[in-house]
């Protein structure tokens, strides 16, 4: 696998002269629209639902309600959720019902589902559905959730408490803290936000003969879908089929069995009649699973020359008003709060709590950026609590080379990586010895000047203790092209190219001789699916699988018809020939032969892991904070990154800039907001929730200092989270180094020109 490596991608041309396919460009001329009656208010008892009025509405097909699910036999839906508690306890869902019927526990809750013959028709129906609802007190954080005599959100939860955990030693680390010299607290809030994907979600269901139903939708794994509609719906897999073309940014929030898509489809199936939805920027503000959301307090002890002792990590997780397996991949990466240091005693715990909001779910990073900003945030207090340079803390603690593979003292073990070179490569792009300079031009100017730094590191390629497994297949056709299946997913990442680029190197063939096609269950029934950071680890490894079989079945059929022996043929360019001779046959030729026989060449490939990869970068970040205004400008932003080989590095950086943007956005402007005591959504438009924009960015500088793994027969660790990991702990470290240099002890996310001004002034003014 030698050939010159691609710059650009393939999908590129298709997705931005307007060829691109999304769910709700398939044209369906006899498709009813379905419209949600959502609920008006947080939490209420529902004393009763009137659709008589709606029913009798021009164009109105039917109004469905939770008695039409109940007659059909549908009960509540949600990801199974086991998770075994520090007390034995094994921590199960709270059921979630499609429709609600007696119980809302957040605004936006889908009470009632129009479809009629046009948009306009099912939304003025379901403003004429009347609800007789009796409000009631609602909790929207922890901190009320968790109050004395606070409301439920579910009876049976005590305390809001949805789910715990905990792992290591936590009296000999309590122990190690309160013995040494230094102690040091960090409290480290994580702001909830909403994924706010360029495209929102949609649904297309339709019949399509034989008892068979399709379901288009704009959704990051087509095959878990199928398999939860089927459990969820009790019908066969194979009368399922479902379909996600090109997506417009999923991030996690799209992986999932979601209600709506759910619903549409259950109804597609009820009436018999194909039916359309799509959500419009309210809608996915009101019911988009949002990200984040969580409070974390690191404490550390350390010893006087600045070596990291115990480390002690409690995490108070916000996840909505229902527990499910999606409320909880802090959990999965909470063993990135160790970092890349050498601590010899760790200890964390997790407690996840029931509130009056829309669920969380996995968003890009899923519990990595969170687990890494603890670490950094915790190592900038302790530094300047105890007087010491944050890089030289940090580089008298870090793990070496020399110690790889590490085993670890909390949860995760790491098989390769050069941290001090990683942090010296990242000083050295950000120019860091500079810094000095530039600061003090700042301050000439009036204005303070914050350096940043995260050293980060995460799971991808598989969840911890968990294999990942994915598939391939590979095809030739009869005039030698060649059909690509990826069971994995692209939801604009680049994967399309990467995998067509593994598939035409093994195959010593042009790219241009590859079609690659995904996420249509009647054409690849196996996959993972997005997320992890996994497609090039687990589908990459799985084409190089399908093109060593496919490449093997050929190669038996040339030898026979070559009447030579198999180890006297030789492979190149789409020929095989017998070594040393003229005689040959081109690809095309056996694929006509394998055809005329019944046996198409065909590679099945597959790979499953033997446990993740590790990920890790350097992040630097620097800002310019004006004083009279509270504005941070991020003057600079540069990410080094260890991902293993790197296949593509215009697509690696792309990605890495990508979730740095996404990390950035979070520190500066955006948050979701809920009004204490009706749990009303303030931050309910764009009006109200800041996106940042491309004149909010710097150039982000992307590098690589790799060291390959073993755990693929790639090498690769993968990148999609990368940025978001790296992202949120450099630029908040950014931030509160310029406010510190003020006075400001503490700040928390985000970091708006409002909150930056207040702080300044309490300051101020003593």
């Amino acid at each position: 696998m030698t050939k010159a490596i691609r710059q650009g991608r393939i999908e590129d041309r298709r997705l931005i002269t307007g060829k691109g396919r999304y769910a709700d460009d398939i044209t369906e001329t006899a498709a009813l629209t379905v419209v949600f009656m959502r609920a008006p208010m947080a939490s209420a008892r529902v004393l009763s639902l009137d659709t008589s009025t709606a029913k009798g509405m021009p164009g109105v097909v039917a109004v469905l309600t939770a008695q039409d699910l109940a007659d059909d036999g549908i009960g509540p839906v949600q990801t199974p959720m086991k998770l075994a508690g520090p007390d034995e306890r094994v921590w199960e869902a709270t059921p979630r019902p499609l429709l609600v019927s007696d119980r809302v526990r957040h605004v936006g809750e889908p009470m009632a589902m129009v479809i009629a013959e046009t948009r306009a028709q099912a939304m003025d129906a379901a403003e004429a559905i009347e609800a007789e609802m009796d409000e009631l007190a609602a909790v929207i954080d922890v901190a009320e959730a968790t109050a004395n005599g606070a409301p439920l959100v579910h009876e049976d939860r005590p305390g809001n408490l949805g789910a715990e955990w905990e792992r290591g030693d936590w009296a000999a680390v309590r122990a190690a803290i309160d013995a040494a010299p230094h102690r040091v607290l960090a409290q480290v809030p994580v702001s909830r936000v909403t994924a706010m994907t360029m495209e929102p979600r949609t649904a297309l269901a339709r019949p399509e003969g034989a008892g068979k139903f399709a379901l288009f939708a704009s959704h990051q794994n087509p095959v878990a879908m199928r398999a939860a509609l089927a459990q969820f719906l009790n019908m066969e897999p194979e009368a399922i089929r479902c379909v996600a073309g090109d997506v417009g940014g999923a991030f996690g929030m799209k992986s999932g069995p979601l209600r709506e898509e759910t619903l549409v489809f259950w109804a597609a199936r009820y009436l018999n009649r194909a039916l359309r939805w799509r959500a419009d920027r309210s809608e996915g503000f009101l019911t988009d699973e949002a990200g984040r959301d969580m409070a974390i307090e690191v404490e550390l002890g350390l010893d006087n020359d600045g070596t990291i002792l115990a480390q002690a990590v409690t995490a108070r997780l916000n996840i909505g008003a229902y527990a499910t397996a999606r409320s909880l991949p802090p959990v999965l990466n909470f063993g990135g709060v160790a970092g890349v240091y050498r601590t010899p005693l760790i200890a964390g715990r997790m407690r996840a709590y029931l509130t009056h909001t829309v669920p969380v779910a996995p968003y890009r990073g899923a519990g990595r950026p969170e687990a890494t900003y603890a670490i950094e945030m915790a190592l900038d207090i302790a530094a300047r609590q105890i007087g010491m340079d944050r890089i030289e803390l940090r580089r008298r603690n870090l793990i070496q080379p020399a110690e790889m593979p590490w085993k670890s003292k909390f949860i995760f073990d790491y098989d390769s990586g050069d941290f001090p070179r990683l942090l010296d490569h990242g000083l050295k792009l950000a120019d860091a010895a500079g810094y000095p300079a530039r600061k003090a031009a700042s301050e000439a100017a009036g204005k303070l000047r914050g350096f940043g730094l995260a050293m980060c590191i995460e799971t991808a390629g598989g969840l911890w203790g968990s294999p990942g497994r994915d598939f391939a297949d590979v095809s030739i056709n009869a005039d030698g092209s060649v059909t690509l299946g990826g069971g994995g997913f692209s939801a604009g990442q680049g994967l399309e190219t990467t995998l067509s680029d593994i598939a035409a190197e093994g195959l010593d063939l042009p790219v241009d001789q590859v079609a690659y096609y995904q996420g249509d269950t009647d054409r690849m029934q196996r996959g993972g699916g997005m997320g992890g950071s996994g497609g090039t680890i687990k589908v990459g490894s799985a084409v190089r699988d399908a093109v060593e079989k496919v490449l093997a079945q050929a190669k038996d059929l040339a030898s026979d018809s070559l009447e030579a022996d198999a180890a006297d043929i030789e492979y190149e360019a789409g020929v095989f020939r017998i070594a040393g001779t003229d005689r040959e046959l081109a690809l095309a030729e056996i694929a006509r032969t394998a055809i005329d026989r019944g046996t198409p060449l065909l590679g099945k490939g597959e790979f499953v892991t033997d446990g993740p990869t590790f990920p890790n970068g350097c992040h630097i970040c620097e800002v310019e904070l004006d004083p009279e205004t509270g504005q941070v400008r991020i003057d600079s932003y540069t990410g080094v990154e260890d991902i293993g080989r790197v296949m593509q590095p215009q697509i690696a950086s792309g990605q890495i800039q990508g979730g740095v943007a996404q990390a950035l956005g979070q520190i500066f402007m955006e948050e979701m907001r809920y009004a204490p005591g009706d749990g009303q959504l303030l931050t309910g438009s764009l009006m109200d929730y800041a996106l940042p924009r491309a004149g909010d960015l710097p150039a982000l500088v992307t590098g690589f200092s790799n060291v390959p793994t073993t755990k693929n027969p790639l090498g690769v660790k993968g990148v999609g989270e990368a940025g978001s990991v790296g992202g949120l702990a450099a630029g908040m470290s950014a931030v509160c180094d310029a406010l510190a240099q003020a006075g400001v002890d503490s700040f928390d996310m985000p970091a708006s020109p409002g909150r930056v001004w207040s702080a300044l002034q309490m300051v101020s003014e003593g």
